[in-house]
């Protein structure tokens, strides 16, 4: 089998110090994307665990499998739940959700959460789109803009790129920095276009981390005009899976002339996050525990 430069590591994680049985209440968010799928579990407010993979053809069973792994060794069951927000492109296909929120306003809760009441830009650089997030100190979005016509600038682009060259997503980031001089960067309009010229300029020569640079310069390019439009404040962060790449983030910072605040969480897991304190909220507001579900882990 050949290998896949693409496939990211996928992970859950469980506060392990934590008895989630002594919590008052117990909340969840689904965030199913076009191409990694994430589940969060809060107890009375506080992070307890967390999953992260890839999606796969089937919403429903993407959201489950999520939250499966992330109850994985806990003891608890879906039944625990006071309450559960299903966000993302699949948020109305998650099957034991009670209530699904979009991921602008989720990823802005989330990011409030992760960086604090201070942040006000969030950039969530996702699988399939860019959002470019205004919000306020409570994490409520004031304004947005999104960029989901093409997947040069997001995270399915670079897994394009790993493969076409090689290397471990992973490694991109780091390896596009090795370059004594940043090169001219490439197509940043079509990933297409942007593979097709990649390819080229490996043919003439250029090493690998030299192409890397290119691309990696083109996607800053591309996320910067899309939050020069939307108008950044201070301060500012970053979500998403591309959050994870310094060669990107790098240079995007360059172009804004502004350092990205740095996670305190996973960055990928910023839409369930938000998801499982809307969740938190509703339960709070209506004052009363959630019809319990009859889907089984």
């Amino acid at each position: 089998m050949a290998k896949e430069y693409w496939r990211w590591k996928e992970y859950n994680w469980q506060d392990e110090e934590r008895d989630w049985r002594s919590a008052s209440m117990i909340t969840g968010g689904v965030d199913v994307g076009s191409v990694s799928s994430q589940a969060v579990v809060m107890a009375d407010g506080e992070l307890f665990a967390f999953s992260n993979m890839r999606t796969g053809s089937d919403s429903p069973n993407s959201a489950l499998n999520a939250m499966n792994w992330a109850l994985e060794n806990t003891g608890m069951t879906i039944d625990d739940f006071d309450f559960i927000v299903g966000t993302g492109y699949g948020r109305v296909n998650v099957p034991f959700a009670d209530k699904a929120i979009t991921e602008i306003a989720c990823h802005a809760r989330g990011g409030n959460y992760m960086y604090g009441p201070t942040v006000r830009t969030i950039l969530d650089m996702g699988g399939q789109d860019c959002k470019a997030i205004l919000c306020d100190e409570r994490g409520k979005v004031t304004n947005f803009l999104m960029n989901d016509k093409c997947a040069a600038g997001t995270g399915r682009g670079m897994e394009v790129f790993a493969d076409l060259l090689g290397i471990p997503i992973e490694e991109v980031g780091d390896r596009s920095l090795q370059v004594e001089k940043e090169p001219p960067p490439v197509s940043s309009t079509c990933v297409v276009f942007a593979k097709s010229e990649a390819a080229g300029l490996l043919r003439d020569g250029w090493p690998q981390s030299k192409v890397l640079a290119a691309y990696c310069s083109a996607m800053a390019h591309r996320v910067f005009t899309l939050l020069e439009r939307v108008g950044v404040q201070p301060d500012f962060a970053i979500t998403g899976g591309i959050a994870k790449n310094v060669g990107v983030v790098n240079r995007l910072e360059e172009e804004l002339g502004l350092t990205a605040l740095k996670p305190k969480h996973d960055t990928q897991i910023a839409g369930a996050l938000g998801a499982a304190l809307f969740a938190k909220a509703l339960v709070e507001k209506g004052k009363a525990r959630k019809k319990k579900t009859s889907v089984s882990t």
